[in-house]
């Protein structure tokens, strides 16, 4: 079972990470990750083909904004929050208060 490619924190870019947030399928995956803690592929809740959604998956992953561990044949996703948290002090709760209030 291979190993899926991330960043590690200290090489996460803030361009980098700013862009795989900029999408409205992006934020809506890591606003359910963030509610959820983790979650299969299978279960996203998101208006788009699968195809469509892998390429989503991969930037936010080669971004160094979500984690995807391998199960078998499915893939759980979750937020690398702490290691966000670290480089990045504040940048998720920001983006995630902002999706808040926007909604509201």
């Amino acid at each position: 079972m291979g190993e899926v490619d991330e960043p590690e924190t200290g090489r996460l870019v803030l361009a980098e990470v700013l862009h795989a947030l900029s999408d409205p399928t992006r934020l809506a995956v890591v606003t359910q990750l963030s509610d959820a803690g983790e979650m299969s592929c299978g279960n996203l809740a998101v208006t788009v083909a699968k195809s469509t959604l892998s390429q989503h998956l991969r930037v936010l992953r080669e971004a160094g904004v979500t984690h995807t561990r391998r199960d078998g044949n499915q893939r759980w996703l979750s937020l690398r929050r702490v290691d966000l948290d670290r480089r990045f002090p504040g940048l998720l709760d920001s983006v995630l208060g902002a999706l808040v209030r926007i909604d509201s």
